[in-house]
């Protein structure tokens, strides 16, 4: 956007320049001045762009048809940018408000509208009946008191009843088992961390010679990813695995910011519409210059540059009118 304002100014204040209707008779009584004057010097011509920007206007207006030319395509740019800025708040500002309401377990335990449960045999409900930290000693107490019971038969009862809680029943279950879950049912989501870390492991009886032999060959298979690649495959790619990847990262809980990519396209059709003007602006030039070295006569190229010089030569918005023969009149 800086770039595009700052293009936009620097060409509206070059084609000013060199067009020819826009060096204007400052005292419209004289019939016969000796100076030109152009509103759109450089400061004008930042101002002009900046209040199009802010679509506040500006008490400056292009009088000819490429500096036109370009207040139109600037106009259509800064329209579309900030539609699009507008729309594109909207809607994180929307995605952020339907954010699931509770991020952490703290949260959970903090309210009462949401009910969440466990599998009633099963050790994440031993884990909390156990705890001594507050928190999961109340969240337990909650789960315990609550009627209908949140606790349920199976995993897969609980899966199933958040899918049909509508958002109002959170179930609690080991880490591994939710992500099994959450790569194959879509509408399913994992909230927090873990509350407790524990392994997995392979019981065998007291003194049984397996127990070193099975110990190295696990280690030896977390040391070469070999487990993490039986997990990817089993978790993320056999069996319906990986179902939610796609969903997964287009429906996420922020909204996307807009990028180069989304709106190239106006920026294409920016520098197009300045190309154009500056044709434009070269063609108006070239038509009044045309006419004054026709009337002079002599070389028509070195008459066309002569006046070329003398339009780009003028150090600020004012210059000196040329007379017919040649001569020219300074500013006062």
């Amino acid at each position: 956007m800086m770039a595009a304002y700052s293009g936009v100014s620097l060409a509206l204040f070059f084609l000013a320049r060199i067009t020819p209707y826009e060096w204007v008779n400052p005292h419209p009584c004289d019939p016969n001045p000796e100076e030109l004057e152009n509103d759109l010097s450089f400061l004008n011509s930042m101002w002009f762009t900046i209040g199009s920007l802010m679509q506040q206007g500006c008490d400056l207006a292009p009088r000819a048809t490429s500096t036109r030319m370009v207040a139109g395509i600037w106009w259509f740019f800064t329209m579309i940018m900030i539609s699009s800025y507008t729309a594109n708040l909207a809607a994180f500002l929307t995605v952020e408000r339907t954010v699931s309401p509770i991020s952490n377990v703290d949260e959970l335990s903090a309210q009462t509208k949401i009910k969440y449960g466990s599998y009633g045999s099963g050790s994440t409900t031993s884990f909390f009946r156990m705890s001594t930290i507050p928190t999961y000693q109340r969240m337990y107490k909650f789960m315990e008191s609550t009627k209908p019971s949140t606790f349920t038969k199976s995993n897969s009862e609980g899966v199933e009843r958040v899918q049909k809680s509508n958002g109002k029943y959170a179930f609690m279950m080991e880490a591994t088992t939710i992500e099994y879950f959450t790569e194959r049912k879509c509408d399913l989501i994992q909230i927090g961390g873990m509350l407790d870390s524990k392994g997995y492991g392979i019981a065998v009886r007291p003194g049984s010679p397996y127990r070193a032999a099975l110990s190295q060959a696990i280690l030896k298979l977390q040391e070469t990813n070999r487990l993490l690649i039986l997990k990817n495959r089993w978790w993320k790619e056999k069996r319906g695995g990986g179902a939610c990847k796609d969903e997964g990262s287009s429906s996420s809980t922020k909204a996307n910011s807009l990028g180069l990519e989304n709106v190239g396209g106006v920026f294409v059709v920016l520098i197009g519409g300045l190309v154009i003007a500056a044709m434009i602006s070269l063609c108006e030039f070239f038509w009044e210059a045309r006419g004054h070295v026709i009337n002079e006569g002599g070389n028509f190229w070195a008459g066309i540059f002569r006046e070329l010089r003398h339009t780009l030569s003028a150090s600020s918005n004012v210059r000196p009118v040329i007379r017919r023969n040649g001569a020219s009149v300074p500013p006062s």
